[in-house]
Formats: structure tokens, sequence, C-alpha cells
């Protein structure tokens, strides 16, 4: 006995849907780099759909270093004087705070100490060194600038750097693991000038993390540079602009946040009564809202005074490059390319709105359970009702799933993957319904197998479109048998060989099986010399009594052509060849049809009474000296026939007598008037006086009228003939 029985007792529709559902959840708890970039097309395609409304009133302005300002102040990088000037005319227009996407690592190589040593062994008077040397240097202006006003300055993480930075001299507050243990980390990094770093009021990484695309969907809220702990740039804008002085960050064991044991990360930044909700390593999605030309002023109209100090006014202010030739571009699902301190402008925006996008941490799971719960269902579906209604209940669900996905992003800002799910329970739908396809196949062709040889093709094909119609193992049903067998058959078969014999036999019973299975018959077996046949199973026949009477009819005709062939064929031989008889006979009763036998040897058969009457039947054929005898039952099944009735017999086995007719004929033979005659005279003889000479001209005229396959009914003497 097998180990695992209950194995083998599953369907394999179901194992199929458990393996294709069990590889589906495995690739999205792997989740590689196709499937997440399939997810984040998707999400594009909502915030294009829906992006976030901009502000009106622009709470966060760009200054633009874009070309005119170029064509103003001079390339790029302009003296650290200019952006002294820049930064003291932001701030006396009330500038909330004033952040440098920028890294200024380098002394100002215009100013005036650096002039000084450009000129050490020039010939230049003292008076005019001394003058130059009472100047201060560019990189204090600016200093002095930075140290009046709410500046926040950048430092730049970098990968392949060993560099340290100085550490943030802000407050970073954290509830539950570390955050270092989950944020983007590098080894090094590039920082201000120590003079510029110290005169501001917050520093915060300028680094940007794009998907593999190279598209920016999210930035970093918290980065770790050299081992130590900073916030981004929009982020220290929020805090210094508000005036907070520490950020808390709620990570994995800390209050409210159930991670059951587990590190699972970042949950959340506050900065002051300001929540944002991040990625487990602290990054937070952007809502980004359309470009608008609003939100930036150029630098050359703050350094000429042309601007609106009213635009500036209690805002946040964002200084850095937007002109191409600077190539600080990025790419955004709205825009193929948008200046970098743009996304900063935008991310400080969306902080100040709290209109936030959300990707739960529950969000994956919840999509699994969908994958398991409707895959599974679409299974059930397609082993139950089939595929269509199964198709019907998957493509439901998946427009289910992409109308929630998308209220929930319209409504809440949740961001729930509808694709991935959809092209599973899609997949898993094809993959069990093409299993089913392939069974329904395998099993056709095991139906072809077992009935092509005892049923017609087109009987044959009609159990195959429809196996449910196939009862097996015992179905009680009306049934009209046929039973036919080869007269005088030890004759014919003298001085034939073994392969002789099976070659004439094989030679007659195939026309007469073709026929039996033309006429939608099931050829239950050949036995020897005679055939056995049935209809009405195993698919339902209204016509079955008909049908086997055509047939009875039709291989009589086949017998014919036969002994016309075998005649030619024994001439051309010199010989005489002996015609073959066929005796059939036909009975209509209640049978029981399925498969008889033993589960190592079956056959589908039928057993009942009325087998073994039409066996007496076919018998009768050589008391009677008629080709085809049939019972009361199918005679009265099918009155348009030529019958005439014969008399009765008693069967072996029964109580009562039954009727028996001689089919000699169709619906067209029965109504000729050849056929009225024969049948007026017929039952003249049986039932005229015996005293009269009226029954001996009756049956002369039978004898005259009657066809081949009666002639030997009436050749027998008057007496015989006894009243019915």
């Amino acid at each position: 006995m097998s180990r695992y029985p209950a194995l083998f007792r599953i369907p394999l529709h179901a194992l199929v849907a458990f393996a294709i559902l069990a590889a589906c959840v495995a690739l999205r708890v792997a989740d590689p780099q196709p499937i997440s970039q399939l997810r984040l097309s998707v999400f594009d395609t909502y915030l294009r759909a829906a992006p976030r409304a901009a502000d009106p009133s622009f709470p966060v302005r760009i200054i633009a270093i874009d070309e005119a300002s170029l064509a103003r102040a001079g390339q790029w990088p302009w003296p650290r004087s200019v952006l002294a000037e820049l930064t003291s005319r932001l701030h006396r227009a009330g500038a909330k705070s004033i952040t440098f996407d920028v890294v200024l690592a380098e002394p100002d190589r215009l100013s005036p100490d650096a002039l000084l040593r450009s000129l050490d062994g020039q010939a230049v008077s003292a008076a005019i060194v001394s003058e130059i040397s009472r100047l201060p240097s560019n990189d204090q202006q600016l200093a002095n600038a930075i140290a009046s006003a709410p500046v926040v300055l950048g430092v730049a993480g970098e990968a392949q750097s060993n560099r340290s930075v100085a550490a943030y001299r802000g407050g970073i507050s954290f509830a539950g693991d570390n955050p270092m243990m989950f944020v983007h980390a590098y080894p090094g990094g590039v920082e201000n000038l120590p003079i510029l770093a110290q005169a501001a009021r917050g520093v915060g990484a300028v680094n940007w993390v794009p998907s593999e695309d190279q598209i920016v969907r999210r930035i970093p809220l918290l980065v770790a540079i050299g081992g130590k702990l900073y916030p981004s740039q929009a982020l220290e804008a929020l805090r210094v602009g508000t005036g907070q002085s520490t950020i808390f960050v709620k990570s994995s064991g800390g209050s409210d946040v159930e991670a059951f044991g587990s590190q699972t990360g970042i949950e959340s930044v506050r900065v002051g009564q300001t929540i944002l909700p991040t990625t487990d390593r602290g990054e937070l999605w952007l809502k980004f809202s359309p470009h608008d030309p609003q939100r930036t002023i150029s630098a050359s109209n703050i350094l000429d005074g042309s601007f609106d100090p009213e635009a500036i006014k209690a805002r946040h202010i964002f200084i850095g490059a937007t002109a191409t030739g600077l190539l600080d571009l990025r790419a955004t699902p709205l825009a193929s390319s948008i200046p970098g301190v743009e996304i900063e402008a935008q991310a400080l925006e969306q902080m100040l709105s709290g209109e936030h996008l959300i990707r739960p941490a529950y969000a994956t799971g919840l999509e699994i359970t969908f994958i398991v719960l409707f895959g599974a269902l679409v299974a059930w579906m397609i082993a139950r009702s089939g595929a269509l209604i199964a198709a019907i209940v998957g493509g439901l669900a998946i427009a289910g799933i992409v109308a929630l996905s998308w209220l929930a992003f319209s409504r809440a800002g949740l961001l729930f993957d509808p694709v991935y799910p959809g092209l599973a329970i899609a997949f898993l739908y094809l993959g069990t319904s093409l299993t089913s396809y392939v069974q329904s196949e395998i099993e056709r062709a095991q139906i072809r197998s077992a009935f092509g040889h005892y049923i017609s093709p087109s009987v044959v094909s009609e159990i195959a479109r429809h196996p449910d119609r196939l009862k097996l193992g015992g179905d009680e049903r009306d049934v009209t048998l046929l039973f036919a067998d080869v007269r005088g058959f030890s004759k014919l078969s003298e001085g034939l060989q073994p392969d002789e014999l099976v070659r004439f036999v094989n030679r007659l019973f195939t026309p007469l099986a073709d026929t039996i299975l033309d006429h939608r018959g099931t050829i239950d077996k050949f036995m020897g010399d005679a055939v056995m046949a049935f209809w009405n199973a195993p698919l339902q026949d209204e016509e079955h009594a008909r049908n086997a009477c055509r047939a009875a009819l039709a291989m009589l005709d086949d017998v014919a052509r036969f002994n016309a062939k075998l005649s030619e064929e024994s001439a051309l031989r010199g010989e005489t060849a002996v015609p073959v008889r066929l005796g059939i006979g036909l009975n209509t009763g209640a049978c029981v049809v399925g498969n008889v036998g033993s589960p190592q040897r079956f056959d589908y058969s039928v057993l009942g009474d009325a087998v073994n009457v039409a066996a007496r039947f076919e018998e009768a054929t050589k008391t009677f000296g008629v080709d085809i005898v049939v019972g009361e039952r199918t005679a009265a099944d099918v009155p348009s026939f030529a019958f005439l009735e014969l008399g009765t017999v008693m069967p072996r086995g029964k109580d009562r007598p039954e009727r028996i007719f001689a089919l000699i004929g169709d619906e067209t033979f029965a109504a000729s008037s050849e056929f009225s005659e024969l049948k007026a005279a017929h039952t003249t003889l049986l039932v005229a006086s015996s005293d009269t000479g009226e029954r001996e001209a009756a049956l002369v005229k039978c004898r005259k009228l009657c066809p081949s396959s009666i002639a030997g009914y009436y050749s027998r003497g008057l007496s015989q003939f006894v009243q019915p």
C-alpha cells in the first residue's frame, strides 16, 4: 500500500492550482525587479491620473539659478559674496527658511584672500596688498549672512568615499529600534566649509534614491553618512522653518508599533505636530503635483531687487540650479526631467499639506491573502462550474481589486498593488483551466478508446463532448437489442484453413458492424458467427427501436451484397458459392446497462430478461423461416414499418407466450400497395376458416408477393400455419 494514499486521491487540477498559488506567493515574497517595477508603474499611473494639487499660495518657493541669473551674475559657481547678498535679501523679505540645494565644500576661488595668494610674488604695491587684506573673505561674508538667517545647508553621502563628516548638530530622538539599522547608509560624504556649516541653523542630506528605472518616487527622510544620522534637506527645512529643535523617529518596538518582536523598520517621523508616514527604510513616498512656473522665482530678480517681497514672506525657500547646463535634472512619474531642487521643494510642500502616499506595512500580506483566497475560489469554480463561470468570477475579482486599489489611492493615498494579484489570478485561471482541458481531452481519448470499437463515431463524439451524460456502473433503461447469427456457418467454414476462416468472418462482419454503428447502435460482443448489439445506451436515443429496425434491414442488404461478391469470386475460380444467410432477432425491454465484470476485466454490457428474449427471437428465425423476428414491444414502438405477425413463442424461462412479428421493410415499403396486398393475404392465411379454399389461395398469393426475407415462412405446408 502507498505511504501517501490521500495524496493520490487529490484531483490533478487541485494539485496544479496549489502549485501555481504557492509559486505566485513565493514570487511575490521574493519580489524580483520585474514584479516591483510592475507595481511601481501602476502607482505612477494612479499619480498621473490624480496628482497632488499644489497649494495656490505656494508655501515653498524655488529661487532658480537659471539662464537669466547666469547671464546677470556670471557662470556658476558664483562668488560667495553674491550668495551672501542673495541670502540677506531673502532674509529681509521674511523667508521662514532658506535652503541651499548645493554643498559648498571648497573655499571661494574669487575671495580677496584667494586673490592675495594669487598675487604672491607679483610686482604689486604694498598699499594695494594692504587694502585687499583688509577686505573680508567671500566665505566669511556668506557665513555672516547665514548666521543671521534661518539657513539650511547640504551634506552629501558618497558610496565610494571614506571621508568623515561632522555630527548632526540638531536633535534626533527615536522610540524603538535604532533607525540607523534601517536607513540608507553611506561610508563617507562631502560637507560644507566649517565656517559655513557652523553658521547654519541646519544641515540636511541632499541624497536622493531613485528606483531601478532611475525615476524618483521616494526620498529618504533620514540617511546615515559615516555612521552619523542626518535628516534630508526637506525635513531639515521643515524643522528649521517651524522652529523645532528635535526630529522624532518611531521604529519597530516603539510605542504603538506592533512588530511582534521583529525589527520591521521605521514607522514614522515627526517634526513638531507634523507626522510623516515612511517606508521601513525611512523613505517618504512623494505625491507630486504638476510643475507650475509660479513656484519658481529667478535669482536674478532677487539680486536686482525686482521681486515682490510678499512672494518670499513667511515661505520656505530653496535655492538651486534649474539651468539645463548645470545638469541637476531628475525624472519623476509626472515628468521625464525636472530640476532636482524642485523635488526637495515638492517634498516640503507635501509635508506641509499632509497629503501623503502610504504603502501600509500590511499591504503585501493583504495582497497575498487576496491571491490565495480568490485564486482558490477561481480554481474551485473551474472544477465545479466550468471555465466560463470561473472566468466571470475571476474577472469580477480582478475588476474589484483594481477598483478598490484606485479608491484607496484617490480617497486615502494608500498604495495597494492590483496588478500582480490580478495577474496571479489570471495565471492560475489559465493554468487550472488548461489542466482541466488536458484532463478532459485525456478523458475524451479514454472514452474514444473504450467505446470506439463498439459504438458509432458520432455517438463517441457526443459522449466526449458531454461525458456527464455517460452513466456507468448500473443504469436501468429501456433498450432495443439485436442478435444476429449466420445460418449454416459450419457448412460455410468447411474446407477453410483457420486463417482463411478468420478473413472470411472479418470480411462478413465488418460491413455488418459498420451498419450497426452507423445507426447509433452499440456493439456488445462478437460470438464466433454471431453479434450482439443494443440501442439507447450509453446515450439516450428516443428512436432506439426505429434505429435498430433500420440497422437490421440494412444488415440484410449488406449480406446480399456480400453474397453477390462472393458468387462473382467463386465463378472466377469455377466454383459455386454457398450463400450466407443471416437470422436476426430484435426485442425491446428494460435492462440494466453498465460495466460488467471485475476490476481487472470488465465490459460495457446489458443485463436483463429482454436480452434472453432477443436471443430466443433470433433462434425463432430458423423455426419460422424468416430473416428478422421482432418482439411485440419493438413492433408497437415502430408502427410505420412493414411487420407481419407470425404467431407466438414461449421463450425458455417465461411463463407466458410472446407474440412475434416478421420485419420485412421500412416505412416506404409499408406504404406500398404491394405490402398492402401481402398483408391482406397474410391475414387471410392466418384467420380464414380451414374448411374453405380461401387459406390455400391466400398462401399462393403470399408466396407470389413476399420478399425473400420471409419466403421460407410461406414454403411450409398449409397445416403449419396456426392462428395466433
